[in-house]
Parts: C-alpha cells; structure tokens; sequence
C-alpha cells in the first residue's frame, strides 16, 4: 500500500474526515501543554526525566523490565529483530503479510544481514502453529541453510483488517519458541487496541514474549514515536542500535510528555473507535455497490471492496470522496482501507456514509443504472 500526497483546496469543502490511518491525528491542546512545560535533558546521556517516566510507565504495563523511546515503530521493530539476531546469517519467522515484511523496507535484510522466512497469514492474522515449526530450520543443516533464531508477531495484525491475536494462541508461540531455543518478538503497533477488544490487560498479551514494539502515534494518538520494551539487558542492546541508527535524539522529553497525556486520556477512547469502525461497517455495506464483512471488525481498521456491478473504480471512489474531504487509503483499484481514530467523531463516521451514498449513486446514474 502507497499513500499518494493529496492537495485539495479547502474552498471546496466545508470539513476533513481523515480515514487514512490512526497516524493522522493532531496533537490535542493537552499534549501541547505537556509538551511545552516538559522538563528535558540529554536523552543520549540517559538523563531525560521526562523520557524516564514514559519508559518506566510503559515497562509497568507491559510488564517488561524495561523500555526505550525510539522514533518510529519501523526503528522499534528492526532494533529489536536485530539484537535478537546479532549474527548475520540469522533467520527469522513471520507472517507473509506482516508489517515487518511488507512496509519496513526489507530494514531487517538490508542493514541486519537478516534472513525473512515467511509462513501465510490466515484471515485472523495467526499463522499455524504447525507451519511455524515446519519453517524452523533444523540446526543439523547449519551449514547450509540460516539459523532460525526469532518469531515475530504482530498484534492486532494491520493487513488482516486489525485482528486481535489472542492470549491462548500467543502463549502456544510463545511455548514453541521456548521449545526449539529461539525468542519471540510482537510488533504491537497498535496492541492497546488487541487488549482494549479482548478485554485483557497489555501485560498479560505479551507475556510470552520476549520483546514488544509499541507504537505511540497510531490509536493512542501521540504525536511521534513508539517504545520497545523487554528485558534489561535487551534494552541495554537495544539503546547502542538506537544509537548506532542515528535514533539518539538528545531532548526527547518533549515528544515523550505528549506520548504520557496519550496513554492517560487515550487508552479509554479506544473502544469508541472499535465501535464507530463497526458502524461505518455496517453502514457500508447496505450501499449498494460496496462489499464489507462486518462481522471481520474487530478493533478500528476496516477493509471494503467495491463489487464490478458498480461500474466505479477505487481511484475514482478515492478522488469524488476527497472532493467532499473524506481521506480514505485505497489498496488496489477494488479494496480500499478505512481506519478509525479517536478524532473521528460519531457525525463524522455519517458524513463519511452520507458521501459514499452519493458518490455511488451518481457513479450508477452516470452508468444509466
């Protein structure tokens, strides 16, 4: 998926509803606050107060030993695949429509000298227990295949249309994982949304593993960065590869204070997005011309498809939307991804069904149906 840079002028419409990603909301007057009032110092040198509350707070509930502020999820989770595969020539295992293999560069390949081997994702965003273990390589063949030394999942898993993996079946890859001698890693980009629909702390669904990434500017609604948390010393590693990557970036305090205002106003608007994602689900899929399984949302990512019979195609869909300030992220010329944010209001998530209505309907009269 690419995300095309759109213009539009704002004469054309009277309002935005921006459904491309929960990484599109906007600093709330609170964060603002924080961050200008936030104490600061050197963060390289470890001695940012302020960045010290956030990771010691996300350790807490994660229940990891400790944390550290990075830039980006895509710097979080190639950092943590990197110290758990410092040798080059290592393999690791994840799902084929995963986040890491899909949009981060090939980062694991290009700069780690890590070896992806990829086992399908099902529709719920697991992977077989039994084909996880098929793709361990046994190590009798070591000297001509890569070393199996990491599993990587993630949760909720984007692709998948934000599915939530569940505690059972991360404990059994967990279990695995133990039982062959490798480590386990979540990409938990937007975990707080897994446990928020699961109803289980954030704690108890990365318990198994041995390393989180957790992304701070996607439903928690921070202005940048995510916190990688594990073991001490696994951050120990992780904060010389931050450094090595050019991720030291000294008065992080005031990026952290909005990232300490989110997990506090946050966390609790979470299933309000779940809930309005369902709604506009519902609501798509009685337009005539649009496909949606409802029943498949679960957190506040959805995907539709426009069924032939429209006689419209997803660019055209994109562009009439845009001209009346809907922002939606199309994946292909008939499946388009809508994501939910807690910025997006309940009359928000109407005006988005009211112009989906209207750009069909003139998309069928057009085509004399």
């Amino acid at each position: 998926m690419v995300a095309e840079r759109r213009f539009f002028s704002a004469k054309m419409v009277t309002k935005t509803v921006d459904l491309r990603s929960d990484t599109v909301t906007k600093p709330t007057e609170s964060m603002r606050a924080a961050m200008a009032n936030a104490e600061v110092d050197d963060d390289v040198l470890t001695y940012d107060p302020t960045a010290f509350r956030l990771e010691s707070e996300m350790a807490k509930v994660t229940g990891k030993e400790a944390a550290l502020y990075v830039p980006s999820g895509t710097m979080g989770n190639l950092i943590s695949v990197l110290v758990h595969c410092e040798i080059r020539g290592s393999e690791v295992i994840l799902g084929d429509n995963s986040h890491i293999h899909i949009y981060e560069n090939g980062g694991i390949s290009t700069i780690g000298g890590v070896h992806p081997r990829t086992v399908k994702n099902n529709k719920d965003g697991t992977m077989d227990i039994d084909l996880i273990e098929a793709a361990i390589r046994n190590p009798k063949g070591e000297l001509v295949y890569p070393t199996t030394r990491l599993i990587c999942l993630e949760n909720t898993q984007a692709n998948c249309g934000g599915k939530c993996l569940s505690v059972e079946y991360t404990d059994r890859v967990g279990e695995l994982a133990k039982k062959h001698g490798l480590k386990l890693h979540i990409d938990g980009a937007r975990i707080f949304n897994a446990a928020v629909a699961l109803g289980v702390p954030v704690h108890r669904l990365v318990q198994a593993a041995d390393s989180v990434s957790v992304c701070l500017s996607k439903g928690l609604g921070a202005p940048v960065g995510s916190v990688v948390v594990g073991s001490k010393s696994f951050i120990d590693k992780a904060r010389r590869l931050r450094k090595t990557l050019g991720g030291g970036m000294r008065q992080i305090g005031i990026l952290c204070a909005a990232a300490l205002v989110a997990l506090q106003e946050n966390v609790g608007k979470l299933e309000s997005d779940h809930k309005k994602a369902k709604i506009l689900a519902e609501g798509l899929n009685q337009i005539k011309g649009l496909r949606v399984d409802v029943d498949s949302v679960e957190t506040n990512i959805l995907y539709f498809d426009i069924e032939e019979g429209a006689k419209i195609k997803g660019d055209n869909l994109c562009k009439n939307l845009e001209e009346r300030g809907v922002l939606v992220m199309p994946e292909s010329l008939s499946r388009i991804r809508i994501v939910l944010h807690h910025q997006i209001s309940a009359s928000d998530v109407q005006y988005t069904l009211s112009c989906f209505q209207q750009a069909l309907s003139g998309a069928h009269e057009e085509n004399g149906n």
